[in-house]
């Protein structure tokens, strides 16, 4: 499966919307927005990081809009973001995601967080070159209860 990345297109946002609306990713990612169904939130958040200086971008597999993937922050800080449609899980997507991104945005460090029993993202991310960090607690909306998630870094 060839995997790329481009600039996000307007087009893209009600993929991202109905993806973001998928119970089982949503449980899995954890740490969402509040209420995911809120189209208008939905709307005001990806005009916010699209007006921003942050990296984000669509994830195209074969072509077909299949997630995103950013980095943003402020410097020294950045943190990195995907998201891809459960329908294409273990394909090795997010994987190839990640790594066009971080050829992308070279700067180091860079930090990711994913919830401590996501097992699969834990491992896209130290497939990468992430490495545990530290562990937090962080309240996870989608599974309306606090949570542990794991820190990870990528340094030079």
């Amino acid at each position: 499966m060839n995997v790329e990345l481009r600039e996000v297109h307007d087009s893209d946002l009600p993929v991202f919307f109905r993806q973001m609306n998928d119970p089982e990713a949503l449980h899995m990612a954890a740490f969402v927005p509040k209420d995911p169904a809120d189209r208008d939130a939905f709307d005001a958040h990806w005009a916010k990081i699209r007006s921003s200086s942050d990296v984000v971008r669509t994830v195209l597999a074969d072509g077909d809009v299949v997630g995103s993937a950013a980095v943003y922050g402020v410097p020294g800080e950045r943190e990195v973001t995907y998201w891809v449609d459960r329908a294409y899980w273990g394909k090795g997507i997010a994987t190839a995601a990640l790594r066009a991104l971080l050829t992308e945005v070279p700067e180091r460090p860079l930090y990711a967080r994913a919830a401590s029993d996501n097992t699969g993202s834990l491992r896209v991310l130290e497939k990468c070159g992430f490495r545990a960090a530290a562990t937090a607690s962080g309240y996870a909306s989608a599974r309306g209860a606090e949570i542990e998630e794991t820190v990870l870094i990528l340094e030079g």
